[in-house]
C-alpha cells in the first residue's frame, strides 16, 4: 500500500482513500496474484500443522459448539484462499473423531464427543479485492467437500473492510486466520511528510540506510497503532478461549535495515531509479511514493500483545523460505529473482499504476527488479523472515 496524493493537493498533504485503490492483481492472468502467490502458499504450508493444531485445540475446548465461526482476514483471491479454508474445515471435522483422545490430553475433561452443526466462514479483505473469483470457485469447492467429508452445514460469506476496524458481531468467532496481511499498515505514517506535504524520505520508498531516524520511528509508531487496534477489535469478536494464527513478514533484530524484507523494497526503489535515468519515470514521482509496510521484530510484537492484554501468545515461530531455483515466471525468465519480481508486481501493481500512471512500463520495471535480486543473491543470501504467532484470547 502507498500514500496517494491527488494532483494539485500535494502541498496540503491530503491523501486519497487507499481502501478504494489497494488490491492484489485480480483475475487469472499471467501477472495476477492467483498465478503469482506460490511463495505465500509455500509459507502457509510450512506451518500448516501449527494452524491445524490451533483449530483442533479451540474446537476441543468449546462446550458443544453448535455453530463454529472462523474468519480469514486479508484473504485476497486465487487458490490459496480456499485451500486454507478447506484445511481448517477438515481439521474441525477431524477433531470430532479425535475428541476422546484430545480432550484428555488438552483439557483432562470427561464429556461426550461433540460436532459443530454449522461452520461459518468469513472471507475478509479490502472492498477492492477480487471476491468474484472466489465466488465463482465456490460451487466446485462445496462439491469437493461433500465428496470428501462433512456432515456439517457450511456457510461462506464475504466481509469487505479493513481488519484494523471492527468487522464482526461480539463473540461470533472461534478462530481467526491471517496470512501475509498484518505487515501492511492502514496508511503511510503522516510523520513521513513535512508541513508542506513533502516527503522527508526522498528517493526511498521504505526505511533505508539513507533515511532520517524519524522515518523508522514513524513506521514503528504506525505499526504500534495498527496492531493494537487489530488486537482490540479481534478480542471483541472472538469468544473466550478463541485462537488466532497470524503469519506476517518480520525482521530478526532491532535494526530496521538488513538483508531481509527491507532489502526487497530497496531493490524496488533502485529499479525505479533505473527508469528515472532512462527518462521513463519522473524523479518527483518516486520522491512522493512510500509503501505502507512494516516488518516488526519479535520484541515489538510481544510488547504490543502484552500491553493490549487480551491475548496470550502460546507459540512464536520465525522461519525462512528456501530458495526455489528454476521457477518459471513469464517475462522475467527463470530463477529466484523472477519469482520474487512476479510476487511483488502482483502485490504492488494497483498502487504503482495509480501513482505513476498507466503509461509506466511495468514489464521493464520488474525485469530490472528480477535482475537486481539475482545480482544481490550472487553476492550474499537475502534472508527474509516470516513470523507465525498463535494467540489465545484470555477473557
Amino acid at each position: 500500500m502507498t500514500i496517494l496524493r491527488e494532483e494539485g493537493k500535494k502541498e496540503r498533504g491530503e491523501t486519497m482513500d487507499v481502501e478504494r485503490i489497494f488490491h492484489m492483481t485480480g483475475g487469472v492472468g499471467d501477472t495476477s496474484y492467483s498465478k503469482n502467490s506460490s511463495l505465500q502458499k509455500k509459507a502457509s504450508d510450512m506451518v500448516k500443522h501449527i494452524t491445524m493444531e490451533a483449530v483442533r485445540e479451540v474446537f476441543l475446548s468449546l462446550d458443544k459448539p453448535r455453530s463454529f465461526g472462523m474468519a480469514d482476514l486479508g484473504c485476497s483471491s486465487g487458490p490459496n484462499t480456499l485451500s486454507i479454508i478447506k484445511d481448517i474445515i477438515r481439521s474441525v471435522e477431524e477433531a470430532e473423531a479425535a475428541c476422546s483422545l484430545e480432550k484428555n490430553k488438552l483439557l483432562d475433561l470427561q464429556r461426550p464427543s461433540v460436532a459443530a452443526e454449522e461452520l461459518r466462514v468469513y472471507l475478509n479483505d479490502l472492498p477492492t479485492n477480487d471476491f468474484n473469483s472466489i465466488f465463482k470457485a465456490l460451487p466446485d469447492f462445496h462439491d469437493e467437500l461433500k465428496k470428501s467429508s462433512g456432515s456439517s452445514d457450511l456457510y461462506i460469506a464475504a466481509s469487505p473492510g479493513s481488519f484494523y476496524g471492527r468487522l464482526f458481531p461480539s463473540g461470533s468467532l472461534h478462530f481467526v486466520y491471517s496470512s501475509y496481511g498484518l505487515h501492511w499498515l492502514s496508511k503511510v505514517p503522516e510523520a513521513l511528510y513535512d508541513e508542506d506535504g513533502k516527503s522527508i524520505n526522498k528517493g526511498c520508498i521504505y526505511i533505508s540506510e539513507s533515511s532520517p531516524p524519524t522515518v523508522a520511528l514513524a513506521y514503528q509508531t504506525q505499526f504500534q497503532e495498527d496492531f493494537s487496534s487489530f488486537l482490540r477489535f479481534r478480542s471483541q469478536e472472538l469468544v473466550r478461549g478463541g485462537q488466532m494464527v497470524l503469519i506476517l513478514l518480520g525482521r530478526r533484530g532491532l535494526n530496521h535495515v538488513d538483508r531481509g524484507n527491507s532489502l526487497f523494497w530497496e531493490i524496488l526503489s533502485r529499479s525505479f531509479s533505473k527508469l528515472i535515468m532512462e527518462g521513463e519515470v519522473e524523479k518527483e514521482k518516486l520522491d512522493s511514493y512510500e509503501v505502507h509496510f512494516f516488518a516488526p521484530c519479535k520484541e515489538e510484537v510481544e510488547s504490543l500483545i502484552g500491553r493490549e492484554g487480551s491475548f496470550e501468545m502460546t507459540r512464536f515461530e520465525m522461519f525462512e523460505l528456501e530458495r526455489d531455483e528454476g521457477i518459471r515466471r513469464d517475462g522475467y525468465g527463470y530463477g529466484y529473482g523472477g519469482a520474487i519480481a512476479s510476487t511483488v508486481r502482483a502485490v504492488q501493481e494497483s498502487l504503482i499504476r495509480h501513482h505513476f500512471g498507466d503509461g509506466i512500463n511495468l514489464d521493464k520495471l520488474f525485469e530490472c527488479y528480477a535482475g537486481i535480486v539475482d545480482e544481490e543473491m550472487a553476492k550474499e543470501e537475502i534472508r527474509a523472515v516470516t513470523f507465525l504467532l498463535v494467540l489465545r484470547k484470555l477473557a
